[in-house]
């Protein structure tokens, strides 16, 4: 539980900030590239380090790391409710990213290390559905947060109710949570955390702030450095890995077509879900003047829909495994889809009482996709890679997420410019849900390429043979 509330924690700072962005622009006078680095800063510094933070607990001890991780992600959370400007903002959020990328690969890792393979499919779907809830339960808090101006804090109490829980889950993790660290020791690749840091920064940078800057020549250099140097950061991956045996990110994992299958599903899945709510939640209080709290209500069928979802995942993810992935996918797009009809239907009349079946069919949607997702993807994966393996797919998630929110916020603001009527709002809302909508589409294609329910199956049987036999080898004859 405890390490279920940490990922809940670290997931619901990704979107509870989304209904809280038109308060924040007008008591801070952020601008429209601010508001986006105060959603993609933080999933971009998470993405930047996690890898290296799932490393850095292999090493030094999983519980360590975690400690530190919760420590200074509950610290910068109180530096962020205290900016006095947005640029203190979009830093001290950075910040807080960095840290949470120390606290969360640690979650997978001790679950890896835990649990026995035939006990973690309990446990992956657990930890999906409540990655599916926190997703969706940020904008309903930070509306009530927000409306509620709790204390007279407004906007700033969805920073500072962090601040009790993360002592709290600090307390109960230094109790509860074991310690372990890999056997094989590996180091540090310093080469490897510079590459890919710069490969996604200029990438998230130059979509984010080209519109601002008139896309001048030098965002273009940017946009095209960026996968130059990827490309280089994982040439010398591969030669690392086959020369001295560790590397930041094994590509080793990738060899195995259902892990790298399980990567594109999760990094297309992210890039949809955090666009979709930012653009939603502007579109709602600026073009339609809903309050944020009405803005949060919006969005409470989704989170029914994904409660239900989930309470359907847990007991069918073990019997269709990756076929309840794409019907997913497939949910969320026909939910968006619908959504967009509607919109377009009804115009300025638009309520939450319209939204309320496509919402919860793409709520439904959610949770039947990313439930059965973890144990399926790293089904494959040994527990000596289980930091590296989690920090790579918890990497991908973010990295889509940030991509999501920069391409859907060159969409929107690229055609909102300095008009914030609410036609032009929903026409820049309708065209950028086409981003969402296309992710979707590639993450139903790439869960097709996901091992099947048999193959899971026959894995864990075989992993659970060679814990028997390592732990005793005598034991051989029982084991068969």
């Amino acid at each position: 539980m405890v390490l279920f509330f940490a990922s809940f924690m670290d997931l619901l700072d990704t979107t509870i900030v989304n209904v809280a962005l038109p308060t924040i622009q007008k008591e801070l006078n952020a601008s429209a590239a601010q508001l986006e680095w105060v959603v993609s800063g933080y999933v971009l510094a998470f993405a930047v380090l996690l890898i290296t933070g799932g490393r850095l607990g292999d090493i030094f001890g999983r519980k360590r790391v975690f400690l530190i991780g919760v420590a200074g992600f509950t610290l910068a959370s109180v530096a962020c409710a205290a900016a006095s400007s947005g640029q203190t903002l979009v830093l001290a959020r950075v910040i807080q990213g960095l840290f949470a990328a120390l606290m969360t690969p640690q979650v997978l890792s001790v679950i890896q290390v835990m649990f026995q393979p035939k006990e973690r499919a309990a446990v992956f779907g657990g930890l999906g559905a409540i990655s599916g809830l926190a997703a969706v339960a940020g904008p309903l808090l930070g509306g009530v947060l927000v409306s509620g101006d709790l204390l007279g804090l407004g906007w700033r109490a969805i920073f500072l109710i962090n601040a009790p829980v993360g002592v709290a889950l600090f307390i109960a993790g230094a109790i509860c949570i074991p310690e372990s660290r890999s056997a094989a020791r590996p180091r540090l690749d310093l080469i490897g955390v510079l590459l890919s840091s710069v490969g996604l920064f200029l990438a998230v940078f130059a979509l984010i702030e080209g519109r601002g800057a008139g896309w001048p020549a030098w965002i273009w250099i940017m946009l095209g450095a960026s996968p130059v140097v990827l490309a280089v950061f994982m040439w010398d991956q591969i030669r690392r890995e086959s020369r001295v045996g560790f590397a930041l990110v094994p590509a080793s994992l990738f060899n195995n077509r259902g892990y790298s299958a399980g990567v594109v599903t999760q990094f297309s899945f992210a890039a949809s879900i955090g666009g979709f709510f930012l653009i939603l939640v502007l579109y709602l209080q600026i073009g339609l003047r809903f309050t944020a709290i009405d803005a949060a209500l919006a969005t409470l069928p989704f989170s029914i829909g994904a409660l239900v979802g989930s309470g359907i995942a847990v007991p069918l993810a073990a019997k269709i495994g990756k076929g309840l992935i794409f019907a997913g996918a497939i949910a969320q797009i026909g939910g968006l889809l619908w959504l967009a009809r509607v919109v377009i239907d009804r115009g300025t009349a638009l309520t939450a009482i319209d939204m309320i079946l496509p919402m919860a069919l793409a709520g439904l949607g959610l949770t039947l996709e990313v439930v059965p997702l973890t144990d399926v993807a790293l089904a494959r994966v040994p527990v000596a890679n289980a930091g590296a393996a989690s920090g790579v797919f918890g990497t991908f998630q973010q990295v889509g997420s940030a991509l999501g929110v920069a391409i859907v916020g060159v969409v929107f603001f690229g055609i909102v410019g300095v008009k914030f009527t609410q036609p032009v709002l929903r026409d820049a809302f309708l065209s950028g849900l086409w981003v969402p909508i296309t992710a979707l589409a590639l993450s139903a294609v790439a869960s097709l390429l996901l091992p099947s329910v048999a193959a899971v199956r026959q894995h864990k049987v075989d992993a659970e043979l060679a814990e028997l036999l390592a732990a005793a080898p005598e034991a051989l004859p029982n084991a068969r």
